[in-house]
């Protein structure tokens, strides 16, 4: 099984954006490196593609709005570099699949069963979720997302998502096809819900990476109380 690197199974998580973003670019840098011995590609690219990103950001830095921003940068420009430098190698098609499989593989189960076993423990999983996705919305995104609550009692957590970040940056470096590979990142955690176990679904039927105005995060009780 693989360890809760984010603590998540513990309750009351605070994502420690510094923390969390080194932990996930340290996995996506490892699986480009095997991506890279697969093509028989020098793994000295990887260290271009730290170096572009880090070129990147310093050209950036005026996009940093707040604490959250500047590690959400950090990721996004990850994508950024290694897309850039692996194309010329693998073709537009290929560099785009390692690039998601390098973002999203590596911490998927992490991050699966620590959700998991924080709705298993909580007494009421639907509010769990929901303090879990209000202390992301603060710590791990910031102002630079704007998030629209259109609903939120204690039957339904409806949150859309007016503005991406994470998008903005992709789209200023000419590489928006990059949005959805962001989005797919949450399929990890998506993932762990059981309505029929934890009382509650998500449904997320598109995002502002797959074109439509706004990314729909709602959360419904399937067994509402009184």
């Amino acid at each position: 099984m693989s360890p809760d690197r984010f603590h998540l199974s513990e309750g009351d998580y605070t994502p420690d954006p510094d923390r969390d973003t080194t932990i996930l670019l340290d996995g996506y840098y490892d699986h480009i490196a095997a991506v890279l011995r697969e093509h028989a590609l020098p793994e000295s690219l990887v260290t271009e593609m730290r170096s572009r990103q880090a070129e990147l950001e310093a050209a950036d830095q005026h996009l940093i709005a707040d604490e959250p921003s500047r590690h959400n940068l950090r990721m996004t420009l990850a994508l950024v570099a290694a897309y850039e430098i692996l194309t010329p190698h693998l073709g537009r098609e290929t560099a785009m699949h390692a690039v998601r499989t390098a973002f999203i593989e590596p911490l998927g189960d992490a991050v699966k069963e620590g959700t998991r076993a924080m709705l298993d423990a909580a007494p009421d999983p639907f509010a769990a979720m929901v303090a879990t996705s209000k202390s992301r919305e603060e710590h791990a995104f910031g102002d630079t997302f704007v998030f629209d609550r259109a609903i939120d009692d204690d039957q339904r957590y409806h949150l859309n998502i007016r503005r991406c970040f994470y998008h903005d940056v992709l789209t200023a470096h000419s590489a928006p096809e990059l949005t959805p590979v962001m989005c797919a990142f949450d399929t990890n955690w998506m993932d762990a819900i059981d309505p029929e176990t934890h009382g509650f679904r998500f449904d997320r039927p598109t995002t502002i990476g797959l074109g439509a105005p706004h990314c729909p995060f709602h959360f419904t009780r399937t067994n509402p109380t009184d």
